[in-house]
């Protein structure tokens, strides 16, 4: 066959370029990216909004509504723009004064709540505390040999003052010798078993001295006013001696015969007593608050 009728045969490479290493890839990156930050404005919208905010905006954007009536929750959020034919841009809007006037006073009554539930919490939590302290001194006394003989004797319990432990004598046991401000040893000893357990808590102590309605000694000049005070005094030394702090004392007070345990027989011994009053607390809440 001459060179003539030989056929020509024309390759063509196509070419691609780029391949994998393309950048079609980045276009679908940077659309992601941007739907991801529209995603966490939104949250962040949804979190930073109160609820009548967001039915304010959704009704803004009602179309029956959005052109004419703005709500009060859409004002808040879209006072700082403004809408042109153009679109969406910013304006800087100043809040009128009964604005700030409501905004003011709805944080005040917020405040008043959080405090006032902060109070609630901090007495619930202190009567709790007596309640639980007076049954852990009561079980503590009864499995006690040598104080269980006492129990009949010492009576707790809560008021609206506190926690309240009161000593009281009977016909045939007195805790101080006749006339005097001197304790018996088992006495004694069930004021320091009292102390050790009152000092597990914070709140300040008040005792109080009491007699019976019969007078110390005729024609006497110490009566039962000096000999309900010294008593009182003899219980807060060895509440001391047990390790209650001096500062935990808020009074110590002779009421004589004034406030009889048995109104209706102030002659009895059992009207002679020491009370110790743990004292309940008035909140105290931070200035900041």
């Amino acid at each position: 066959m001459s060179d003539e009728q030989r056929p020509i045969i024309i390759k063509r490479i196509k070419k691609i370029s780029g391949g994998a290493h393309g950048g079609a890839w980045k276009v679908a990156y940077a659309d992601f990216v941007t739907a991801m930050m529209a995603f966490f404005l939104l949250l962040w919208l949804l979190g930073s909004t109160s609820e009548e905010q967001k039915e304010g905006l959704s009704e803004y954007f009602t179309p029956t509504t959005a052109s004419t009536n703005s709500p009060s929750g859409a004002g808040d959020i879209l006072s700082g723009m403004s809408i042109n034919d153009g679109g969406v841009s910013a304006a800087v809007t100043a809040p009128m004064p009964e604005q700030i006037t409501i905004q003011k006073e709805e944080v005040e009554i917020e405040a008043g709540s959080d405090e006032s539930s902060l109070e609630n919490a901090i007495a619930n939590r202190e009567q709790d505390a007596f309640e639980d302290m007076a049954s852990e001194l009561n079980l503590s006394i009864q499995d006690n040999a040598e104080l269980s003989v006492l129990s009949d004797q010492v009576l707790i319990d809560v008021t609206e003052d506190g926690m309240r432990i009161q000593i009281v004598d009977q016909d045939n046991r007195e805790m101080f010798r006749n006339d005097t401000a001197e304790l018996y040893e088992y006495a004694q000893k069930m004021i320091t078993h009292v102390a050790e357990k009152v000092g597990e808590l914070p709140n300040r102590i008040s005792i109080r001295g009491h007699t019976d309605s019969n007078p110390y000694r005729p024609n006497a000049s110490y009566t039962n006013w000096e000999l309900s005070s010294d008593r009182a005094n003899a219980a807060r030394r060895v509440m001391r001696n047990s390790g209650v702090s001096p500062d935990r004392f808020a009074e110590i007070t002779g009421k004589a015969s004034t406030e009889p345990l048995l109104p209706d027989r102030p002659d009895r011994p059992e009207n002679r007593r020491i009370t110790i009053l743990v004292i309940r607390e008035a909140p105290t809440l931070p200035s900041n608050l």
